[in-house]
């Protein structure tokens, strides 16, 4: 059977007309998450943060992100040692929101551990935002989790 040249072309833009609708209806079952729900806010004090980075350049190594099998552990620079320390390290998931995890600093040896059992096998961006004696500091790190 031979097919003429007006049916190629009616199956081939039938063709495209298919594959360009089953790919709008895979968009729209997507999911995405905003950065945050109140990123206006933090739009508006995003000048703190950034005063913050710049007293973490200033130290003399940025804060170190270990992880192992069971831990994730966060080693401080010397000149925090043996300092009150408080803050907070928030994980950040761009795959989803809700495996977004934050902790409070309660450094021990100067360093922070957290259990592994916490956090999901994906890539998290680490923000850590602490204070030590009155000045701020701040410091966006990446680590990849897998099995």
């Amino acid at each position: 059977m031979k097919i003429s040249w007006g049916w190629k072309i009616t199956m081939l833009y039938s063709g495209f007309v298919v594959m360009m609708v089953s790919l709008v209806v895979a968009s729209t079952h997507q999911h995405f998450d905003l950065v945050s729900k109140d990123y206006y806010e933090e739009e508006i004090a995003y000048q703190k943060v950034i005063d913050a980075g710049k007293n973490q350049s200033a130290l003399s190594r940025p804060l170190a992100i270990h992880a192992s099998d069971k831990t994730v552990t966060i080693d401080f620079p010397e000149e925090f040692k043996d300092k009150a320390l408080s803050g907070n390290i928030q994980f950040y998931s761009p795959v989803n929101s809700e495996w977004d995890k934050n902790f409070s600093i309660s450094a021990q040896n100067n360093s922070v551990t957290i259990l592994r059992s916490a956090l999901h096998n994906t890539r998290y961006t680490v923000k850590i935002s602490c204070k030590v004696d009155g000045k701020n500091y701040y410091q966006e790190s990446e680590i990849m989790l897998h099995s």
